[in-house]
């Protein structure tokens, strides 16, 4: 059974995925309403965005706490205040701790633009096409207290072509990030989501995908 969620979105920068579940808010695909948006950084976009859509905002600096524990308490606060029940991050260049993991357990979502577990971290486009990878993409996962080590609930594979550059590529993967981060955040508005160990299942099971992707293709004759 579907059930409206009330997300907490937190973010540092310019707020493109946050944009993306704005949009299927207001277009009823998502079963969700933002009820807060916090960055840690005063100029970021994310902040614009969310006050373009009417959405309530809040900048709690963490350059202002010596403290990264205090800092955290004070995100939480807000969410909690806020009535936040699912957090969702949107490009948060921080390290998510304990102190909101707990406060939001199996709560607290993130999209990083990579098929993890390959490339976690930062500049992973870069990473991708120094190793020669012949895929990349980008994934949904759970946040647990790791790097990009969470539980993974969807991923979108984004061929990497031979004149690609780290832009070429970012850019590329964003709008599949832009399809892709709604999608599973509506699959746990409707409460399909199982944590399983290290396995989410999905259920009902949706019909599996059942192409291989070779990069370069086949020829017709192999």
């Amino acid at each position: 059974m579907s059930k409206k969620l009330r997300i907490g979105a937190i973010a540092s920068g310019g707020g493109t995925n946050l944009q993306a579940i704005i949009d299927r808010c207001a277009d009823g695909s998502l079963q969700a309403e933002i009820v807060l948006v916090i960055s840690n950084n005063p100029d970021a976009g994310a902040l614009d965005r969310g006050k373009r859509a009417g959405i309530p905002t809040l900048c709690i600096d963490h350059r202002h706490y010596s403290d990264r524990e205090d800092f955290d308490q004070q995100i939480v606060a807000a969410l909690k205040t806020a009535g936040a029940d699912t957090i969702v991050l949107a490009g948060f260049m921080r390290i998510v701790t304990d102190t909101i993991l707990n406060a939001f357990p199996q709560r607290v979502l993130n999209i990083h633009p990579a098929l993890l577990p390959a490339f976690p971290g930062l500049h992973v486009q870069r990473k991708a096409l120094e190793y020669g990878a012949r895929f990349a993409g980008c994934t949904v996962h759970f946040v647990d207290s790791g790097v990009d080590t969470g539980p993974i609930i969807a991923q979108a594979v984004v061929p990497v072509l031979d004149d690609d550059t780290e832009q070429t590529l970012s850019a590329r993967i964003l709008i599949e990030e832009h399809r892709l981060y709604p999608h599973a955040i509506q699959l746990l508005a409707e409460d399909r989501l199982k944590i399983d160990g290290r396995r989410v299942r999905i259920e009902p099971t949706a019909s599996p995908l059942n192409t291989t992707l070779i990069n370069p293709p086949l020829s017709d004759k192999e």
